[in-house]
């Protein structure tokens, strides 16, 4: 099993950077995928989801508004498109892989550095 994060990096505040998720060694269409991040001192939390289907999302009030998450079940490929960064944006992005109802199969990606600076 294997989850690679991609997509991280430096932008200005305002910016917008896209991250991707490619899985593999699981059946991709079976798991919900989830964005979290973690700042420095700071616990681990959730950005953003997407069901197994694609057809039901749900964002942290922090991010509603600017983050879009997507998938492309024909690639296993989940996307976070984050519009508007902010300064406060900045953590490593965790790509996570849930199945849909064997909750005790889960996954986590090894993170991708978003920093948002001037």
């Amino acid at each position: 099993v294997q989850l690679a994060e991609s997509g991280g990096g430096l932008v200005q505040p305002g910016g917008s950077l896209r991250l991707s998720c490619a899985a593999s060694g699981f059946i991709f269409s079976s798991y919900v995928m989830s964005w979290y991040r973690q700042a420095p001192g700071k616990a681990r939390e959730l950005v953003a989801t997407i069901g197994s289907g694609g057809g039901s999302t749900d964002y942290a009030d922090s991010v509603k508004g600017r983050f879009t998450i997507s998938r492309d079940n024909a690639k296993n490929t989940v996307y976070l498109q984050m519009n508007s960064l902010k300064p406060e944006d900045t953590a490593v992005y965790y790509c996570n892989a849930r199945h849909w109802v064997r909750k005790e199969y889960a996954y986590w990606g090894q993170g991708t550095q978003v920093t948002v600076a001037s």
